[in-house]
């Protein structure tokens, strides 16, 4: 294993086992939160925030990944002031379009709330228009530390984020409470600003921290480019996120679609408008929130892979391209192939320990049914994710920007079919989402490997790790025959699952020695 794919490894491990982390802790957020909002209260809280999401994305999804890999591009090529000009440039950006989407967000709060059918949630658009604006900015802090592949600090600000939503959120939403349900979950969700506003604070104390100790060598390097303007870079910038923010867009369009299509179709399909609202609680506020926790670590993935692949590309080092680009698809197959399965055998179980006393025995059971679907997913995003950021890092981020588009539009059609026909309803909806991924995957493999100039590695990407996850799938079905339904069998089922597929993996080479190695070295930093 080379330098450079141990600290791809390094900051997988770091952003993939602190998003572990971070999401166990938002379903544990999400346990009390349903508990003090109800289902009902849920879903109004579920009807805000996709909306929330799609504002920010489209504000700040496509800038931090511009500023990583620019900032990438010019510390390959020792061009450490040009870097220092590419954040500069990259924060005026995300301040003043955070600003202006934070503005629009509350004087189209009576639009918003009609688009959504729900005119309860007023209050909560107003309490969440402040965070898109600090997000933009925190993002813009992320992106350039990110760019020196530096991910611990990215990790450290996602925990006080996640940590912060327990102590600050929670306590809001209970006193929002004793007024009104619109109110429990408009506080709720402005304790998520105010979270968010702490993790800015942090990251802005850091990052003079950083720029002090590069105090002392102000002088350029001897490499270094010339001075390149303000403007050119920010045009620079805007060019490269435009196709990446609109990728970014496409799931939450999505999401912010199904927030006023599900609880429609439904209501066509023969529910009545509360259940209908109960049970897009429950998937979108419980089920996909622990698809979520898988799910960290494609993200984690893709961090990682932009910079250290748009190094290699700034170097014009194919090899280095070709390498860093198998680990990362390796290690996507790796991660999501038995998260799928395992989550999938195990969801009732899973549900179990979280919502046990929130859910009657129907619903848990429903629950139960969508997550076995919906888990399967995990596999296709990890590798969408991988894939999207090698392309990104190799210039193309027009491809997966395609890709999302024709795979979500397969999603928003098969929802509209599917959801609103009795017997199907809310089911439809994992199997709209395994559709999406599955399109969107496909081709960019295939221009990964035309553009890594790599083959197709079928035994390393696809057979090996899913020998070892079927292994694991057998002995954790096996198990669950044979123990009685409770706590501890969920522990030792999912133990054993980790340890027969790491035992497998082994085995058939799907994992080395390095590979475990290069991601238990959490500690150390990449050093210039």
């Amino acid at each position: 294993m080379t330098n450079q794919t141990k600290t791809i490894a390094k900051g997988i491990s770091v952003l993939g086992l602190t998003g572990i982390v971070n999401k166990l802790i938002g379903v544990l957020y999400s346990i009390p939160l349903a508990r003090i909002l109800k289902p009902e209260g849920l879903g109004l809280f579920q009807t805000v925030f996709p909306t929330y999401n799609l504002f920010l994305t489209i504000s700040s999804a496509g800038l931090p990944v511009a500023v990583s890999r620019m900032v990438a591009h010019y510390l390959a090529t020792e061009d450490e002031p040009n870097a220092r000009r590419t954040f500069s440039a990259a924060l005026k950006l995300l301040f003043t379009i955070g600003l202006f989407f934070t503005l629009i967000m509350v004087i189209s709060n009576r639009m918003l709330t009609g688009l959504v059918g729900v005119e309860e949630a007023s209050k909560g658009f107003y309490t969440i228009a402040p965070c898109v604006l600090i997000v933009c900015v925190l993002s813009a802090f992320r992106g350039y530390i990110q760019g020196h592949q530096n991910m611990v600090p990215t990790a450290v600000s996602q925990m006080i984020e996640q940590v912060g939503k327990v102590i600050v959120s929670l306590p809001l939403a209970a006193i929002g409470m004793r007024t009104s349900m619109a109110d429990g979950a408009a506080w709720a969700l402005l304790g998520i600003t105010l979270v968010e506003g702490i993790a800015l604070a942090y990251m802005i104390i850091l990052y003079f921290l950083h720029e002090k100790k590069k105090a002392p060598a102000v002088q350029p390097a001897a490499s270094a480019g010339s001075p390149v303007s303000q403007k050119r870079l920010a045009r620079q910038l805007i060019t490269i996120s435009i196709p990446i923010t609109v990728s970014a867009c496409i799931i939450p369009l999505a999401q912010f679609i199904d927030s006023a299509l599900m609880v429609n179709r439904m209501v066509v399909s023969g529910l009545t408008r509360t259940a209908a609202t109960s049970l897009y609680g429950i998937f979108s506020g419980m089920v996909i929130r622990l698809i979520n926790i898988p799910t960290a670590l494609a993200l984690a993935i893709s961090m990682s892979l932009v910079p250290a692949v748009s190094a290699a590309k700034a170097r014009e080092d194919r090899e280095a391209i070709m390498l860093e680009s198998n680990t990362g698809l390796r290690y996507a197959s790796l991660i999501g192939l038995p998260c799928s399965i395992g989550m999938s055998l195990l969801a009732k179980p899973i549900l179990a320990i979280f919502y046990t006393g929130t859910l009657t025995p129907e619903r848990m059971q429903t629950a139960a049914e969508l997550l076995q679907v919906s888990s399967l997913t995990v596999f296709l995003f990890t590798m969408v994710q991988a894939t999207s950021s090698i392309l990104q890092g190799l210039h193309k981020q027009k491809i997966p920007m395609y890709t999302m588009i024709a795979g979500v539009g397969c999603k928003i059609l098969l929802n509209y079919l599917l959801i609103g026909t009795p017997g199907i309803n809310i089911h439809g909806g994992p199997v709209a989402s395994i559709v999406c991924y599955s399109v969107a995957m496909i081709p960019n493999l295939f221009f990964c490997c035309k553009y890594a100039e790599m083959r197709f590695r079928w035994m390393d990407w696809i057979v090996r790790p899913g020998l070892a996850a079927l292994g694991m799938g057998l002995a954790v079905y096996g198990l669950k025959l044979i123990l009685p339904e409770s706590f501890l069998s969920t522990v030792l089922m999912i133990l054993t699952g980790v340890c027969v597929y790491l035992a497998i993996a082994f085995l058939d080479h799907a994992l080395s020695k390095s590979d475990l190695q290069g991601i238990l070295r959490l500690g150390k930093r990449r050093r210039r």
